[in-house]
Parts: C-alpha cells; sequence; structure tokens
C-alpha cells in the first residue's frame, strides 16, 4: 500500500509571505527519493485552531494515510503544534517522536528541546517535525520505515513484522 501523505508548514511568518518555508521543497525531495509524494500542502499560523482544523480534516473527510506537521515544535512562546495535535490523537506513539529526538541529539544538543508528538487520528498517522528543513528530513530518515510499517499495520496488513535489514 502506497500511503496518502499531507503536510501542514506552521509558520507564522510563512504563513504571511515575509519568508520563504523551506520544509516543503526539502521534505517533498526527500519523499521522492522514497518513492513517495505529497497530496496536500498547506502553510497556516501558530494557531490553535488552525492546526487543529486541517488536521482533523485531513483525517476524518480526506483520510490521509499520513499527516506530517513541520514547525512549531520548539519552546518559543508560538510553538503550540505539540498542543494543537496531542488532543486529536486517538493512539499515541510515543516511540516516533523519542527516536527523533535520539537521532538528532548526535547532531545538536538542541534536540532535546524538542517537543513533537505522533500517534494515530482514526487511521491517519500524525507526526510533528521541527520546523528547520534539515533537521524536518533528518528527523523524517530516522522514522520513516517505521512510519510505513505502522501504517501498513493500523490498515490492516496481517504480515509478520520484520525488521528491515540494516
Amino acid at each position: 500500500m502506497k500511503p496518502s501523505i499531507a503536510l501542514l508548514v506552521v509558520s507564522d511568518r510563512a504563513h504571511k509571505g515575509q519568508r520563504q518555508d523551506g520544509c516543503e521543497t526539502a521534505i517533498r525531495a526527500f519523499l521522492r527519493r522514497n518513492g513517495h509524494t505529497l497530496a496536500e500542502v498547506a502553510v497556516t499560523p501558530d494557531e490553535m485552531d488552525s492546526i487543529r482544523s486541517t488536521l482533523a480534516r485531513w483525517a476524518d473527510e480526506k483520510r490521509y494515510h499520513l499527516a506530517l506537521t513541520a514547525g512549531g515544535t520548539g519552546v518559543s512562546p508560538r510553538d503550540i503544534t505539540p498542543e494543537a495535535t496531542s488532543p486529536l490523537l486517538d493512539r499515541e506513539l510515543p516511540g516516533v517522536p523519542e527516536a527523533m529526538r535520539v537521532a538528532s541529539m548526535k547532531i545538536t544538543p538542541y534536540a532535546a528541546l524538542s517537543r513533537g508528538v505522533a500517534g494515530f487520528r482514526g487511521g491517519c498517522m500524525i507526526v510533528n517535525l521541527p520546523g528547520n528543513p534539515k533537521a524536518a528530513v533528518e528527523n523524517l530518515e530516522t522514522v520513516f520505515p517505521a512510519l510505513l510499517h505502522g501504517i501498513a499495520k493500523a490498515h490492516g496488513d496481517m504480515s509478520d513484522c520484520v525488521p528491515p535489514p540494516a
């Protein structure tokens, strides 16, 4: 099964057109290298209702398999993506952001400040990524095989779980 994937860029400045966001380009390139595409991209300000309504619509109406967010996972006062995402989740996947933080800590000590969350809303897996394009792709690289496996399992794949070769 090839999952449908959407990206929500969470950035006040990108939403206002005050800066070009690099996450879409970087994530799109990563997905292309891995045989996937983005079905939809949206840019929203760091606003609770806007983030929640977009993610809920993507999960409940559009039924995307994977909804990625990029941005709003740090400790700045406007960084609220985890708080917007958490109440939407039916089932949390704490291992996903834990794995991303562990891998990122090998690159920068600031990774310890990342607060992203992940989980399912119905059949849609939602994963918060950092807003830095390089960090977003590094995080996605770390967990992408697990995300694909989890999505397949959530959608009824009954095959045995065999880890990918090292």
